[in-house]
């Protein structure tokens, strides 16, 4: 999917990067009347949310996994719906697993099966999931536009700022006491005030560190919680798969994006930023060739923009430090099986495969496969997040084949033995694992695809092989994020701009990182 051959022409804006971000934001400058070229470096558009086979006949979201926290305002804007976007399955169903226990549905709409082993928490968890969305809604404009500064005389930047403050006085004294009371605290001491079952409380824990350095009992690990949370309250897609796979997202948001009027390039690898008179100017790509732009926006993590494409000879020393200690090394890895028939999970119903299994028997055992992280090991006894997409979507393997995907912590970018020598051991330790919970597993699988932090570094050019090109933590997000001097989507160079997962408001598959750029630049360049 291309544009013309951009040739020696010159542009308004130069896009690095057709993931889901720069596909937004190109989709939002094109529409603004801005002639915009995004340069992919791979085969195809969509970066890490892609669909591709990793054995014959099988195909997988490679490394995305599900569709979740995209505002409904943007796929409504964009036109997604009309421009090829299904969903194979909407508002997935959440199931805990573990090998020693019967499966528990986390739904607080029928608490039924959860009352069977617990009447108080089957009572708490409506009214927590409750109060939890309400101080999300309070945070959420703060995710939906450009972080104000501090310290300027700039009117927008003080009504943004009053703006927040009001939404926060909103909501009351006893929910803004809260808020201020949980946000740094660690989400272990949040459930162990409301729940008793170790079962439920795991899965809960688990999207508080899902992706994430940190393990329930770090401090501030009830933050991402919240900003999940935060992504979902205003229209977000609930956890969606889509027919086709993530990788047919990414394909609707090319077609917005030429539909606008922008143009897209495949197998163009830019190789460095051009800067003229302190600006950036435009690119030259591994080929030689250079393209000219009045503005650069870049969809890499800012390891790459900063310290690869552009160069620490154009920044200061302190800001270079800053981004050179930015925290980016993943501990996330992703597993695909290739299987001969669908897997049986111990207590499951064929239908719950629809959803999604996570496999966190409770706090301790998230807390203890954190540990290992710590020393640069992978897990004894990992965590995961487990779907079986061809349940919803057969399309994905051959006619009576399965795919299973797994999001499994934790995996350290930097291991001890070297992934090299490790990765074998760690396949069949997450298998094993899997094994537990459904019998028979092993001898089902035709084939097995690993990627590791180091994979996802190489394949999708991500520093570090984090999903969310740099730790989401409270010292790395809102007006810090990724570090200060670039926090607005601009950058200490004229004419340079972040729009990936490394700016606010941070990684998963929303898109709003890409908007919020293209705003931004409008409204500067206006």
């Amino acid at each position: 999917m291309s544009g013309a051959s951009a040739g020696n022409a010159s542009y308004d804006c130069l896009v690095i990067g057709g993931g889901h971000n720069g596909l937004v934001c190109a989709a939002y400058l094109a529409r603004g009347g801005r002639s915009v070229l995004v340069l992919e470096a791979a085969s195809q558009v969509g970066g890490a949310a892609i669909t591709r086979e990793f054995a014959p006949g099988f195909k997988v979201s490679a490394c995305a996994h599900l569709l979740h926290l995209m505002p409904g305002s943007l796929i409504k804007d964009l036109g997604l719906d009309a421009r090829g976007l299904q969903l194979a399955a909407a508002h997935m169903r959440t199931t805990a697993i573990a090998p020693d226990c019967p499966p528990l549905p986390i739904d607080a709409h029928d608490p039924t099966l959860l009352a069977a082993r617990s009447a108080a928490d089957a009572a708490a968890l409506p009214a927590y999931r409750a109060r939890l969305r309400r101080l999300a809604e309070a945070l959420y404009p703060v995710l939906d536009t450009a972080t104000p500064r501090l310290g300027t005389e700039s009117w927008q930047d003080r009504a943004s700022w009053l703006r927040i403050g009001w939404r926060i006085r909103r909501l009351g004294r006893r929910d803004m006491r809260e808020l201020l009371r949980i946000g740094g605290m660690c989400v272990q001491d949040l459930l162990d005030e409301h729940f008793e079952t170790p079962l439920l409380k795991g899965a809960l824990g688990f999207d508080a560190v899902l992706g994430t350095s940190a393990g329930p009992r770090s401090p501030g690990s009830v933050f991402p919680l919240l900003y999940r949370m935060a992504a979902e309250v205003q229209g977000g897609s609930a956890l969606a798969q889509p027919v086709g796979g993530l990788g047919a997202l990414s394909d609707s948001l090319a077609r917005a994006a030429l539909a606008a009027g922008a143009a897209i390039r495949t197998s163009a690898t830019v190789e460095r930023i051009m800067v003229r008179d302190d600006r950036a100017a435009g690119v030259i790509l591994k080929s030689g060739e250079q393209i000219t732009a009045t503005n650069v926006i870049s969809n890499a993590d800012p390891k790459t923009t900063f310290l690869q494409l552009l160069g620490g000879e154009y920044l200061d020393t302190g800001f270079v430090r800053r981004i050179a200690h930015l925290r980016a090394r993943g501990v996330t890895a992703k597993l695909h099986l290739a299987l001969n028939r669908l897997p049986q999970f111990t207590g499951l119903s064929d239908s719950a495969l629809a959803g999604r299994l996570l496999l966190a028997p409770s706090l301790d055992y998230v807390e203890r496969a954190f540990n290992h992280a710590k020393y640069r090991e992978f897990s004894a006894a990992p965590i995961a997040e487990i779907t079986v997409p061809t349940v919803n979507d057969a399309s994905l393997a051959p006619a009576g084949r399965h795919v299973l995907s797994a999001v499994v912590q934790y995996a350290p970018y930097e291991l001890a033995g070297g992934w090299q020598n490790e990765r074998q051991r760690f396949v069949d330790l997450v298998i094993d694992a899997l094994e537990r919970c459904a019998p028979g597993l092993r001898a089902s699988v035709e084939a097995v695809e690993l990627l590791s932090p180091p994979d996802i570094e190489r394949e999708f050019r991500i520093s570090g092989g984090h999903w969310h090109h740099a730790e989401l933590a409270l010292d790395q997000f809102f007006i810090v994020r990724p570090v200060p001097g670039a926090a607005q989507y601009r950058t200490p160079i004229g004419g340079l701009y972040l729009c990936g997962a490394g700016c606010h408001p941070g990684g998963g598959v929303m898109g709003i990182a890409g908007r919020n750029a293209a705003r931004a630049l409008m409204r500067e360049a206006a």
